[in-house]
């Protein structure tokens, strides 16, 4: 019975040493050179979209009283990852690209800038006869604010729930159908073919970017009033 102090003393002194050399391996110059490198490593990865972003954009951007870094990113989410002038344009007859630059003649892609982001992609009708489904203007308007004048809090909710606060095609009553609706099961509160259900999955910050590279596009007027394609640029 005599040996059980010292199996205690032992343990005790066993836990002890197990603590330290925990504690030693956590804080040894080993461990923080690759926290470091992996921090680095991050911020490298993070200002490399950035510049990338500012590489491809395909039209000047407005940096003033904006945060470059979000400007860059936001580009680099919205050219080289959304590709969001893709489905935000006229489309391809209808002066996506430049004479010369469409890519899909194997031609260097040459953007339109004078019809970027501007919307009016036709999509047509979600069943004959009903509502032509026709992307929409994302350039600021006057007031410097993107996507219809709305303001980050109103677009990250359109982001994330994909509300259409423009109400442009209403759920048809019941047996009825016509080009000023779309029929159930599809919801008119919601934006139809847009893939606001994947955008939504992106941190704040990201769509934070998206938005302040949105506020530095310059703006495309559109179609003239009352259509919801038309921006008030001055």
């Amino acid at each position: 019975m005599k040996p059980k102090p010292f199996t205690k003393v032992a343990a005790a002194i066993l836990s002890t040493a197990g603590m330290v050399l925990c504690a030693t391996v956590i804080s040894s110059p080993r461990v923080r050179a690759r926290d470091d490198d992996h921090n680095r490593h991050d911020e490298h990865e993070n200002e490399s979209r950035v510049q990338r972003g500012f590489d491809i954009a395909p039209v000047p951007l407005n940096l003033a009283g904006r945060n470059r870094a979000l400007v860059g990113l936001g580009s680099y989410l919205v050219n080289g990852v959304g590709l969001c002038n893709d489905c935000h344009n006229a489309g391809p007859g209808n002066n996506q690209f430049l004479p010369g630059g469409n890519p899909f003649f194997g031609q260097p892609e040459r953007i339109n800038p004078t019809t970027y982001l501007g919307g009016g992609r036709n999509f047509g009708p979600l069943v004959p006869g009903s509502a032509d489904i026709i992307s929409r203007n994302l350039t600021p308007d006057r007031t410097g604010l993107p996507e219809g004048g709305h303001t980050f809090d109103e677009f990250r909710f359109i982001m994330r729930t994909g509300v259409d606060m423009d109400h442009l095609h209403p759920t048809c009553q019941t047996g009825t159908l016509n080009p000023g609706c779309v029929p159930r099961p599809f919801d008119g509160d919601l934006l139809q073919v847009m893939p606001w259900f994947e955008f939504k999955n992106l941190s704040d910050h990201d769509l934070r970017a998206i938005y302040e590279y949105l506020s530095a596009v310059p703006c495309v007027e559109g179609p003239p009033a009352p259509s919801p394609l038309h921006n008030d640029c001055f």
